[in-house]
């Protein structure tokens, strides 16, 4: 029996992508059957390549990043290499790219050039701040990113602000650029016309901001940066059991709140404390109840407790470093760990796509190495193998 088809079988991508951002969202229009080609510099790649080796010598952005795509190298400074990608733009479906600022228009690859005889190509722009506005012609990194939406300045302890720990502003613009492209292609495939794409890191962290941007706006100051604890829910935060390691619990409405007193904290009484009568009075109050939560945290080891609050239906959680994380009993029973191949024949364990369609597998094909499909994809643009050697032997490709 063959494999089924995926939903995005016969779909071209081609992407101009380093990084984070851009190869995020091609990742997962691969995961879903896309074919995605890579454009990477000659002998050197996509930077992120060499970002660390802990992955089997390997980047572990690189390796999370880029499976299931075909790598083609190409010299877009010279006009031979800027001739084969526009050839290969002509049979694409869609075209991705996060260069510097005004790097896609100083080659000839701005929205206006690339859509000027190619009705069905669908362009995705994802820039640091936008391609316009006075911000546009900024580099921009994750963490600066971070810095400018004010994410920054809600993560960390009341002593110091801390970056959020992976990379969640080019996640966020991956995202939206992926489901930006996936309405593209839903669009075209219903009215006929192609709309291109603009994502950029600002904004789309900016949209994550929205809960804290709203309280700022209208409470008069931001939520307070208190490390584990929640800034408008309590007790909601990681406690210190009696072994030394943390437990959270989290509380969020009345029932909860009676139910932890009652059968956890076994102080009844605080149900009716006007100090702790609300939400809001619990949060005024968050010293004196964290104290009250702490000591009987104190009384406990880690397992007892979360078996105790589990029991009671209060939400809780131990707080696990990676190490635990990799062996979370959920992923294990649940099978999402599969194989993915490596340059050079080596193998890693990595997470399946999130989002399950019933009755189709999902597309787990191997990371590629620098150029590695370049032949082939010029043979398959009609470039014979003379042809193919000189472009070699010039560093074209």
């Amino acid at each position: 029996m063959s494999a089924p088809r995926l939903p995005l079988s016969g779909i071209t991508v081609v992407s101009l992508e380093q990084a984070v951002a851009a190869p995020y969202a091609t990742r997962q229009l691969a995961d879903l059957g896309a074919r995605v080609v890579k454009v990477e510099r000659p002998g050197e790649g996509d930077f992120a390549r060499r970002y660390d080796t802990s992955v089997h010598g390997q980047s572990s952005y690189f390796v999370w990043l880029n499976r299931s795509k075909e790598s083609l190298t190409l010299d877009l400074k010279d006009p031979r290499g800027r001739e084969i990608l526009h050839g290969l733009l002509d049979g694409a479906d869609v075209f991705v790219q996060n260069l510097a600022p005004g790097a896609a228009d100083r080659l000839g690859l701005g929205t206006d050039a690339l859509t000027r005889g190619r009705p069905r190509l669908i362009p995705c722009t994802i820039s640091g701040y936008g391609t316009s506005g006075p911000w546009a012609g900024r580099k921009s990194y994750d963490l600066l990113v971070q810095c400018q939406t004010g994410l920054v300045s809600l993560t960390g302890t009341p002593a110091e602000a801390a970056r959020v720990g992976i990379s969640v502003a080019d996640i966020a613009a991956g995202m939206y650029a992926y489901s930006g492209v996936l309405t593209a292609l839903f669009t075209r495939a219903t009215t006929g016309r192609a709309h291109p794409v603009e994502v950029s890191l600002f904004e789309a962290l900016a949209e994550w901001m929205g809960q804290p941007a709203f309280y700022t706006r209208y409470g008069g100051t931001q939520p307070a940066r208190l490390g584990t604890q929640h800034p408008t829910l309590a007790p909601y935060g990681a406690y210190p059991a009696a072994d030394g390691r943390q437990v959270l619990l989290s509380v969020q409405n009345e029932r909860e709140w009676a139910v932890l007193c009652e059968r956890f904290l076994e102080r009844p009484e605080l149900t009716g404390d006007p100090r702790f009568a609300t939400s809001s009075a619990r949060v005024a109050r968050r010293d004196e109840l964290n104290a009250i939560v702490a000591e009987r945290c104190a009384r406990s080891g880690a397992e007892e407790i979360l078996a105790e609050l589990e029991a009671l239906r209060i939400a809780c959680a131990g707080v696990n470093d990676v190490a635990a994380f990799l062996d979370h009993p959920v992923l294990t029973a649940r099978g999402r760990w599969s194989e993915v191949a490596l340059p050079g024949g080596a193998a890693v364990r990595a997470l399946l796509p999130p989002a399950d369609l019933a009755g189709l597998p999902a597309r787990m094909d191997a990371v590629p190495g620098v150029g590695e499909h370049t032949e082939a994809i010029l043979t398959e643009l009609g470039r014979g193998a003379e042809e193919i050697a000189a472009l070699r032997a010039d560093g074209v490709v």
